[in-house]
């Protein structure tokens, strides 16, 4: 349903990769400074932005943090197990690009608890502000008057701090004037926001 994909992956040469971490690591310093240890990126998109992200963290402001990141299949040979990196301790801030339903960070979550740590909140590049949406009983879905981040922060509890918003995104395509195909894009994405989104 909706008009726009937001692709971390797209974010694919050293400068790209390096100015969008760059963000990552403003977010840190601005949110969560002195009070995470280790950055976790779940598989597969928040591996090369956790691993960014801790490079950058050092280089701008000079905390050296940790970091782990998951397979989607546990090795049974090497060092082993689901986890790689560092070890999984004190308190975590888990690093993704969006959150569509909080999957990710519902796994994420207790992946960090089962390893004896504490999941401490999650760092995204995007809050889509919009409708999540939940199985029923019958596994059909059905939208829900809250965002998967307001999930996350009400009813699991966890603080999450997204670098732009749906919002941002917006305000950016609004001034894009002399481009017909950006004034296209804002109407809409504006009328997909007026139907699946929600307040911040």
């Amino acid at each position: 349903k909706t008009p726009y994909f937001i692709n971390t992956g797209q974010f694919r040469t050293g400068a790209q990769i390096k100015e969008l971490s760059q963000w990552y690591a403003k977010l840190y310093q601005h949110q969560f400074a002195g009070r995470v240890t280790n950055l976790y990126g779940p598989a597969y998109k928040g591996i090369p932005l956790a691993t960014a992200m801790a490079l950058q963290v050092s280089d701008m402001y000079g905390t050296d943090l940790s970091f782990t990141f998951n397979r989607k299949e546990a090795k049974d040979h090497g060092e082993g197990g689901s986890l790689v990196g560092a070890p999984l301790k004190g308190r975590v801030l888990i690093v993704d690009d969006v959150m569509s339903a909080g999957t990710a960070a519902r796994e994420s979550i207790a992946l960090i608890k089962a390893a004896g740590a504490t999941p401490h909140a999650v760092a995204i590049a995007l809050d889509r502000q919009e409708m999540a949406t939940e199985q029923q009983p019958d596994g059909s879905l059905k939208d829900v008057p809250y965002s998967a981040v307001q999930y996350v922060r009400e009813r699991v509890g966890l603080q999450v701090c997204a670098i732009a918003t749906l919002d941002d995104l917006l305000g950016y395509l609004s001034k894009q004037t002399d481009n017909p195909a950006f004034a296209e894009n804002h109407a809409r994405v504006s009328a997909y926001r007026e139907r699946y989104g929600v307040n911040a």
